[in-house]
C-alpha cells in the first residue's frame, strides 16, 4: 500500500537557519507514525509543509497522492489536524463548536462524535475559553476525528498536559486508531510519550533525517553492549563502522551496534577482544536510541 505522506529532498530555510536539509521520509498507510526530534529538530516546519501552511524552499511532499501546493477542500476534507496552540473559537461553547464544525464535512459521523464526547467526558455547556489544557486538546482532536479522516496529523498534542490527561488522551487514540484503521503521523519531542503508540519512527535532528523505520524491526537492530576489559588490555581495536557512541569508565567500555545479528556478534567480540568475558547485551527504548544517535551525530560533526 503507497504511503499517505512522502517528503521528498525537502529542505526549508528561514532567513539564516535551515529548519529542514533535504529531508526525505514516508508515512506508510495504517501506521500511527512518530516524528520524533527534540526541539527545533524540524518536526513542526515538516508537518505544516505537508499542510501547505509553508512552502518549502526546495523538494516537495505528497499527501493522499497529491502534492501538498496543491491541496484543496477534497483532500483537506481527508485529513484531521491537531496542533499545540491551535487557535479555537474561545466564545463558542463545546456544543457550539462541534455544532458549528459538522456541515463542514459531509462524512461527519455523529455517532462517532456522540462516543468520543462521552470517552473524554467534555462539559458541552461550558466554553471553549473556561476549558483546560487538556480539555481543549480533547475538543479539537474530536472536531478533527468525527469526520473519519483518512490521515491525522498531532502536532505537539501532549505538551503541557498533565499525566493523568496524557494517558487518557494516548489510550483513547490507540483504541480509535486500531477501530478505525486511519493513519496517524505524531510529532513530538517527549518520546516516552509515544513509545507505546508508534509502530514507525522518523528521527530528525537539526531538520536532517536519522532514521525512518518500522519500530519493532528498529528496536531488533540495535543493542547496547557493555564489556569488561582485563587489567592488561592494551589498545582498544578498530571498531566496525556500525559500533557506534563507545565510552569507557574504567574497565568497563560500553557501545552500540546499530546492525546487531546475534548470529555473527559473538565472532566479532571473540576476535576483537580475545580473552574477555561474554559482553552484556540490552535491548534499547526508543528514548535511549534516539539519545544514542544524536550524540554520535554531534561527535561526527565535531559538536
Amino acid at each position: 500500500m503507497s504511503p499517505l505522506l512522502e517528503f521528498h529532498q525537502v529542505t526549508r530555510r528561514f532567513s539564516r537557519s535551515w529548519a529542514l536539509r533535504h529531508a526525505s521520509f514516508r508515512v506508510p498507510a495504517g501506521s500511527i507514525t512518530a516524528l520524533l526530534g527534540p526541539n527545533g529538530a524540524g518536526k513542526s516546519t515538516a508537518l505544516k509543509i505537508a499542510l501547505n501552511l509553508l512552502r518549502p524552499s526546495s523538494g516537495h511532499v505528497k499527501i493522499l497522492g497529491t502534492d501538498s501546493r496543491q491541496l484543496g477542500p477534497a483532500q483537506l476534507a481527508r485529513i484531521g489536524y491537531v496542533a499545540e496552540g491551535k487557535e479555537l473559537p474561545d466564545w463558542m461553547t463545546v456544543d457550539q463548536f462541534l455544532a458549528w464544525c459538522r456541515p463542514l464535512y459531509p462524512k461527519w459521523d455523529s455517532d462517532l462524535e456522540r462516543s468520543l464526547r462521552k470517552q473524554f467526558g467534555l462539559p458541552g455547556e461550558r466554553k471553549l475559553k473556561h476549558l483546560s489544557r487538556g480539555q481543549r486538546m480533547k475538543a479539537a482532536l474530536i472536531s478533527a476525528l468525527a469526520y473519519r479522516p483518512d490521515l491525522l496529523v498531532l502536532d505537539e498534542p501532549f505538551s503541557g498536559l498533565d499525566p493523568l490527561v496524557r494517558d487518557e488522551f494516548i489510550t483513547g487514540l490507540l483504541e480509535l486508531a486500531g477501530g478505525e484503521g486511519f493513519t496517524v503521523v505524531l510529532s513530538s519531542h517527549d518520546i516516552e510519550e509515544v513509545d507505546r503508540l508508534a509502530d514507525h519512527v522518523v528521527m530528525l535532528n537539526h531538520g536532517a533525517v536519522l532514521l525512518d523505520e518500522n519500530t519493532d524491526a528498529l528496536l531488533a537492530r540495535h543493542r547496547r553492549v557493555e564489556i569488561l576489559l582485563p587489567p592488561d588490555f592494551g589498545a582498544l581495536p578498530h571498531f566496525p563502522a556500525t559500533w557506534i557512541a563507545a565510552q569507557s569508565a574504567g574497565r568497563v567500555l560500553r557501545f552500540t551496534d546499530t546492525e546487531y545479528d546475534p548470529a555473527v556478534f559473538p565472532q566479532s567480540i571473540a576476535r576483537l577482544f580475545p580473552g574477555c568475558p561474554p559482553p552484556d547485551v540490552h535491548p534499547l527504548t526508543l528514548r535511549e536510541l534516539f539519545v544514542t544517535l544524536v550524540r554520535a551525530g554531534r561527535a561526527d560533526a565535531g559538536v
